[in-house]
């Protein structure tokens, strides 16, 4: 049997098949946050419930949920995994959030300012405990060395981008091993997780990673292109964030290597501190225009939500692989 063949689209996606894919499932997983994050010390809820909250679109879990009906799996293992997930997800934001300094995240206020740093690590590090609880009680050896793997990827991959911070000669293959860990790891991890649970073969397992592990790439380019064309309403973020705090994402490494020696100065010096006004980002904005840095980044961003989508072929088609796909079209078209 041939499986169907499918490119990504010219159309606006959405999120919304997605949504009601995994609806059912996601008000459990929910419930287990809900259950998870109390705590006799009351900072704790109130401080993970701000950023969990946020309106995020909980990506991560919807993943695993995604992944396991894919696969025909009837069970409910994946829910307290799926909360898993998004617990080292939560984390991850809170620790970023202190290491950037970052003040605003889906546009509200970041816990780190409303709490201070101390709280917002410690609370951190409270829901990468709980995490690990809920990958230990669901029994698993091999999803414990899933899910533990990819938190020392992430904090790894950050680790790296911190090293690699206001240093303009970072190179694309540093950069992609860098997105690669701190983004795609945990999506790649996030839907592995499913056939694990259902017990499915090694290449299904592997597809599905694949699938996660370009799907969180992609994301991640437009992610990194987008803090050049949009604004903080539309990103959730402060726009040039990532200008000011000096890195040295794919627009700007297409950018400085394109460019002519006085734009060069420029992004030596932008991303060395010495230029962050508001001037100097409209100026970064014209440079990346000029030399289709965002263009090229968005367009490696469809070359990976393709492999996404192509990893995932093999698969019966239905209502979860087609939700599957357009997650992917979503993603890519969040620049357009």
């Amino acid at each position: 049997m041939t499986a169907t063949v499918h490119r990504l689209k010219t159309t606006t996606p959405s999120l919304e098949p997605m949504l009601q894919l995994v609806a059912g499932d996601m008000a459990a997983v929910n419930a287990v946050i809900l259950d998870r994050m109390r705590s006799d010390i009351p900072l704790i809820p109130e401080l993970a419930g701000h950023l969990i909250a946020g309106g995020g679109k909980r990506m991560r879990p919807m993943l695993t949920l995604a992944s396991a009906q894919l696969i025909g799996y009837d069970g409910t293992r994946h829910h307290r995994l799926a909360a898993s997930v998004e617990f080292i997800h939560t984390a991850t934001l809170l620790h970023d959030d202190v290491v950037d300094g970052s003040d605003l995240r889906r546009g509200r206020r970041t816990a780190n300012i409303i709490w201070g740093n101390p709280a917002s690590v410690l609370v951190g590090d409270f829901l990468f405990s709980r995490s690990f609880e809920l990958m230990v009680e669901d029994g698993s050896l091999k999803v414990l060395k899933i899910l533990s793997n990819a938190s020392a990827v992430i904090a790894e991959g950050e680790v790296n981008q911190l090293t690699a911070a206001r240093r303009v000669d970072l190179g694309e293959d540093r950069y992609l091993d860098i997105i690669g860990a701190k983004t795609a790891a945990l999506f790649a991890a996030a839907c592995r997780i499913a056939a694990v649970v259902a017990e499915r073969s090694e290449a299904e397992e592997m597809a599905l990673d694949a699938y996660g592990r370009n799907l969180g790439i992609a994301f991640q380019l437009v992610d990194d292109a987008i803090d050049y064309v949009s604004d903080a309403g539309t990103m959730g973020k402060d726009a040039g964030d990532d200008f000011r705090e000096g890195k040295m994402t794919l627009p700007v490494i297409l950018a400085y290597a394109r460019g002519s020696a006085e734009d060069r100065k420029f992004w030596k010096d932008a991303v060395e501190g010495r230029r962050a006004g508001d001037a100097d980002f409209a100026h970064a904005i014209s440079l990346v225009r000029q030399t289709r840095a965002v263009d090229d980044t968005l367009a490696r961003a469809r070359h990976y939500g393709q492999r996404a989508i192509d990893s995932i072929a093999g698969f019966a088609d239905g209502r979860a692989k087609d939700a599957m796909i357009e997650a992917v079209e979503f993603a890519v078209a969040r620049a357009y």
